[in-house]
């Protein structure tokens, strides 16, 4: 009897403790379900989301294509009666530092004094010094950059649409007859922007060194790019006779006074330091090749004696880089002969150095003497420098 109780007991418990059993597990699972479908809902609501974003930023994205898209076209496409409203956004990406402190005695084309240097200083919030790298595999390279010092910038930047210029202008090798603007490289140009052709010398940083350049001290540079022989260079490429007669320009030799060295080595004491050039030799190399050319412009070449070419401050009142367009044309037959020039002094300004010669009867030049320009030599400080370059 007792173990017929015991039994019951015993069987009650182990059913019970199934029922109960059975009870958590049916629990259990029915909140893993109702837990599984609330994280399903949630996973539906951050996909629906999700793609609601995409979907806006791809239409954001081909709203600015479009745009952009019609911007160009406008550019590229603008109407005949509105051409002149159109502009470009532009701006220097550096500064040429170069051996010619003025417009006069700076070459008419480049390569022409092959000893002329520029350092040109990249500004490194446009520029990272890293665009430069591959630049120094090239022997030469392309400088775009701005016609800085004309003298009719001014009214050019004020209003571009009633800027006019001058369709024709006179040619130095022609003794003053005019040719159109277009068929030569007056800075006068409606778009005052040179391009020149220049010797890689060394990259350094942010630095380019050149060599063989028509730059002036100052001028701002737009772009640079790599000389490519096999597409710059093209083979039986005309040009007019009278440009062919470029020679005419040369003069017949140029020699040196006593008094220039001495002079020279007096200045280059404090001159060197600031200097592109390695020694006073290498200076006087580079004067005698600039002043192998008749630097002069066509009025102090046809009426010496009207250009008051003896200053104080070593600034001509005749430039000759610039002048050959502003001057008014006279016509070629009617030129007063030319004066004996031998007796005139002319000056030249290259490394904040300025030099004297004289252009006698027989075209021949003699350098006088070299001295130094206060405002311009204070002004050289923090330059590019020879001692800069040394490997």
């Amino acid at each position: 009897m007792g173990y017929s109780t015991e039994s019951k007991w015993l069987t009650a418990t182990i059913t019970f403790a199934l029922a109960a059993l059975s009870a958590s597990t049916a629990f259990s699972l029915y909140f893993w379900k109702r837990k599984s479908r609330d994280l399903d809902s949630k996973i539906g609501e951050l996909e629906k989301s999700l793609k609601t974003s995409l979907d806006n930023c791809a239409a954001e994205r081909q709203g600015r294509i479009r745009a952009q898209q019609a911007l160009r076209k406008a550019l590229t496409q603008p109407k005949l009666d509105n051409v002149e409203l159109n502009s470009y956004p532009m701006a220097p990406i550096g500064v040429i530092q170069s051996c010619f402190s003025t417009r006069n005695g700076t070459p008419r084309q480049p390569v022409l004094v092959p000893l002329s240097r520029a350092c040109l200083i990249f500004n490194t919030a446009r520029v990272p010094p890293a665009s430069l790298e591959g630049l120094g595999e090239y022997s030469h390279c392309w400088v775009i950059y701005v016609f800085h010092q004309n003298t009719n910038l001014e009214k050019l930047w004020k209003d571009p649409t009633k800027s006019k210029f001058k369709a024709k202008v006179r040619v130095p090798t022609l003794n003053g007859e005019r040719k159109g603007l277009f068929a030569t490289r007056s800075p006068h140009r409606p778009s005052p922007i040179g391009l020149s052709v220049a010797k890689v010398e060394a990259v350094q940083g942010h630095m380019l060194l050149l060599s063989g350049v028509d730059l002036v001290d100052g001028t701002p540079v737009l772009d640079v790019k790599p000389y490519i022989p096999y597409c710059d260079s093209i083979q039986g490429a005309r040009v007019p006779k009278w440009l062919a007669a470029d020679s005419i320009l040369a003069v017949a030799s140029v020699s040196f006074s006593e008094v220039f060295t001495s002079t020279l080595a007096d200045c280059w004491e404090m001159a060197g330091n600031n200097s592109l050039y390695a020694s006073p030799d290498e200076f006087k190399n580079l004067i005698k090749q600039v002043l192998s050319w008749d630097i002069r412009s066509l009025a102090q070449r046809n009426r010496p004696h009207d250009s008051f070419i003896n200053s104080e401050n070593g600034k001509q009142l005749n430039d000759s880089s610039d002048n050959d367009h502003d001057e008014e044309a006279s016509s070629p037959g009617n030129e007063q002969p030319p004066s004996s020039s031998g007796d005139i002094m002319y000056h030249l300004t290259l490394e904040g150095l300025e030099v004297s010669y004289r252009l006698n009867s027989d075209f021949s030049v003699v350098v006088e003497k070299v001295k130094e320009v206060s405002n311009i030599t204070h002004s050289r400080q923090k330059r590019c420098n020879y001692s800069m370059w040394r490997v």
